[in-house]
C-alpha cells in the first residue's frame, strides 16, 4: 500500500489514478444503474416491491406487456416521427449554416456564437419559451403566421392532437441546429481549400463541388452527427415535459416519456423499466453500425 501511495506521490502513478478514479465513475453512474434497470425489466416491480429485494422473476414477461398496452404503437410511431423529422431538419439546417459561416464575412464569428446561446440553454427553460410562442391565444407565431396571411385561424399547437409533437419536433430542431452546426463547421474547416480551388480550376461548379468534394470528405462527421442526433434526441426528456406532457390524448407522448409515466405516474415501474432498456439497446445499435462504418472506411 505504501509503494501505491509514494508511486503516486512522485507523479508516476498520476495516470493510474486518474484511471481508476474514472473506472470508479462509470461503474458508480452508468455501469451499475443500467444493470440495476436490466434486472428491473425482468422482474415485477411497483410501488409495493421497489424497496424489497425479493421480487418475483417474470423473465421477459414485461416486454410482452409493453407491446400489449394500447398505446404502444402510438408511442412507437411518434418516437419514430420525433427521431427521424428532428434529425432531417436538424442535419440540413445546421449543414447549411455550417456551408453558410465558412464564408469570409465580418461578424460571422460573433453571429456563429449567438447560434450557440440557445443550445446552451437549460431545455426546461426552452420549452417555457417555445410554450409562449406556441400559445394559441397570445402566441407570436400565430401572430406572425395571421400577419402574413399563412392562417387563417389561430392554431392551438400544443392542444390540438393533429399538430402537437410537431410543436415539440419544431422546438426539439431549434434546440439541435447549433450542436449540427457546430460539429460540421469543424469537419468543414479540416478539407483542404487547394481541393476546391483545384476543382474550380477544372470548371466545376458549386453544386458540383458539394456533391463531389464535401460531401464525401465529410461522411464520417456526417455519421457521428446523425449517431449522435439519435441519442440526444431519445434522451430529450425536459422539453416534453414543458410543452405537452405527451398529450393530448398522448398524440406528442414518445418512448423516453412514457418510461417516466409508467415508473413515476403509474407506478408500474419493472415496464417503465423495460421500455428504458428498449431505448438502450437501439442506442447501441445506431453505436455499433457508425463504429463499424467508420472502421470500414477506416480500412482503405
Amino acid at each position: 500500500m505504501q509503494g501505491i501511495i509514494r508511486t503516486i506521490r512522485d507523479g508516476s502513478g498520476f495516470d493510474i489514478l486518474l484511471l481508476g478514479l474514472a473506472l470508479v465513475y462509470l461503474v458508480t453512474f452508468s455501469a451499475f444503474p443500467i444493470v440495476y434497470n436490466i434486472i428491473m425489466s425482468l422482474q415485477t416491480v411497483d410501488m409495493f416491491t421497489i424497496t424489497s429485494f425479493k421480487r418475483p422473476f417474470v423473465g421477459l414477461a414485461n416486454y410482452y406487456d409493453i407491446f400489449s398496452q394500447p398505446i404502444a404503437a402510438t408511442v412507437l410511431w411518434n418516437t419514430v416521427k420525433f427521431v427521424v423529422l428532428s434529425i432531417v431538419f436538424q442535419l440540413s439546417i445546421g449543414f447549411g449554416l455550417a456551408l453558410f459561416f465558412q464564408q469570409d464575412f465580418p461578424g460571422a464569428t460573433y453571429l456563429r456564437g449567438l447560434f450557440l446561446a440557445g443550445w446552451i440553454m437549460p431545455a426546461l427553460v426552452v420549452g417555457a419559451i417555445w410554450k409562449w410562442l406556441f400559445a394559441g391565444d397570445f402566441g407570436v407565431i400565430n401572430y406572425a403566421l395571421t400577419a402574413l396571411g399563412l392562417a387563417d385561424d389561430r392554431i392551438f399547437w400544443l392542444s390540438d392532437p393533429n399538430v402537437a409533437l410537431y410543436a415539440v419536433i419544431i422546438a426539439n430542431v431549434w434546440l439541435g441546429i447549433p450542436f449540427n452546426m457546430i460539429l460540421l463547421s469543424v469537419g468543414l474547416a479540416s478539407i483542404p481549400r487547394d481541393v476546391y480551388e483545384a476543382a474550380e480550376l477544372d470548371g466545376a461548379g458549386p453544386f458540383e463541388r458539394f456533391r463531389s468534394i464535401t460531401l464525401p470528405l465529410m461522411r464520417a462527421q456526417l455519421g457521428a452527427v446523425i449517431s449522435l442526433g439519435m441519442i440526444f434526441t431519445l434522451q430529450q426528456f425536459d422539453l416534453i415535459a414543458a410543452l405537452t406532457q405527451g398529450g393530448p390524448a398522448d398524440s406528442s407522448n414518445v418512448a423516453q416519456y412514457w418510461s417516466w409515466q409508467l415508473s413515476f405516474q403509474t407506478y408500474e415501474i419493472s415496464l417503465g423499466s423495460a421500455v428504458s432498456v428498449l431505448m438502450i439497446l437501439f442506442v447501441i445499435v445506431v453505436a455499433a453500425v457508425y463504429v463499424r462504418s467508420t472502421r470500414h472506411e477506416h480500412s482503405y
